[in-house]
């Protein structure tokens, strides 16, 4: 979560890069080669914007951010990713005394209105903590006074983010079950505009694998992030384990092919992390991070924000994530947001037992590059 929340209350998230007219089409993922870097590409890596929860959108040429520091949200525009960490700050929005806590906001653009809306998380960052959300015309500045969202079932929400699939919007979001907190599960509603959802809201995932509960009670699953697959699967990437840890890492939940997104059994999970810094908790093979620990909350940084312009044209696309550089000390205070890439890995099986429908599904899953 960001920097300022509570120790009760946590949470992260990081995004990977895709490719268009890759053709990876291994049967396994033990054939995969081990990325290799260097001093260089790591010190361009790391955006020396010493924050957590990044997001990120490519808006024409113009990359535009968003970011809490715990009771105000600034923008930065930069023409790259790596150009926001030189980029000056712009005040959108200062909260009040009554909304304290201000975490994580969440930039998208929505292709019917043609608005831009950030989603942010405020209250008493304990069990009051709610899901709000602020429009403009502009990306970067003009932004409304933000209201409160009417969520299903008035829980304990954060980390929400808007997108469409099959001409159909959604929030998907991170929130407690009941009135407590043990278990940080993914909701998601559908929505019958950019700022209200409508009818229930359905659980799409809970940290209920050994390698999500490696972190005591809560038990988290957060910052989800939704992105399509070249054969036009949707995925959301959430992080596991909890912010305040370096356990911290990436997984990700495949829509199956024809799949419905409010029906659970629908989801398929990945067998273990696919970006973090321990390789215990890590799905066979994928390896940890050389540089960074605990990377998590990433923004897929795509154009508009919109998952239908996903996967980019190329081989490799943009992500930014926040991590702890290894050697220092991990603590939510020493998380800086970094830019890295991902792309699609195909042909990967995702299994589950005990559960209704198949056991297995196969698809593309994501590698990330730091």
């Amino acid at each position: 979560m960001a920097a300022q929340e509570s120790t009760s209350t946590r949470r992260a998230r990081f995004h990977p890069l895709v490719s268009l007219g890759l053709t990876l089409t291994l049967a396994s993922c033990a054939t995969m080669p081990t990325p290799t870097m260097n001093a260089k590409v790591q010190a361009q890596g790391q955006l020396a914007i010493r924050n957590a929860d990044p997001s990120v959108i490519r808006v024409n040429s113009t990359y535009y951010s968003v970011e809490s520091d715990g009771n105000n949200i600034y923008s930065r525009a930069a023409s790259s990713v790596d150009g926001l960490a030189n980029s000056a700050r712009t005040l959108i929005w200062s909260s009040p005394k009554n909304m304290p806590n201000v975490w994580a906001p969440e930039l998208v653009r929505d292709a019917g209105t043609g608005r831009y809306y950030v989603y942010f998380a405020s209250g008493d960052g304990g069990a009051g903590q709610r899901t709000y959300v602020t429009e403009s015309t502009s990306p970067g500045s003009g932004y409304s006074n933000p209201v409160r969202m009417a969520l299903p079932d008035d829980r304990w929400a954060i980390d929400a983010t808007m997108f469409t699939y099959n001409n159909q919007r959604y929030l998907v979001w991170s929130g407690w079950a009941g009135t407590t907190n043990v278990e940080q599960n993914l909701y998601i509603a559908k929505m019958s505009s950019p700022t209200a959802t409508t009818g229930a809201r359905t659980v799409i995932s809970q940290p209920r694998e050994t390698w999500e509960r490696v972190v005591g009670n809560p038990y988290i699953n957060e910052a989800p992030e939704a992105i399509k697959d070249p054969n036009g699967q949707l995925h959301v990437v959430y992080s596991a384990n909890g912010s305040w840890s370096d356990q911290y890492c990436l997984a990700d939940l495949r829509l199956r092919a024809g799949g419905d997104p409010t029906y659970v059994w629908d989801w398929y999970k990945s067998n273990g992390c696919l970006f973090g810094s321990n390789r215990s908790t890590l799905m066979s093979g994928w390896d940890p991070t050389l540089y960074v620990n605990g990377p998590g909350h990433h923004s897929f940084v795509l154009q508009n924000g919109d998952i239908n312009t996903s996967p980019p044209a190329g081989s490799a696309f943009p992500l930014a994530y926040h991590a702890v550089p290894k050697g220092t000390t991990y603590s939510w205070a020493n998380r800086m947001w970094y830019s890295g890439t991902f792309m699609w890995w195909s042909n990967i099986t995702y299994s589950r037992s005990n559960v209704p429908g198949a056991t297995t599904n196969t698809g593309y899953s994501l590698k990330f590059f730091e």
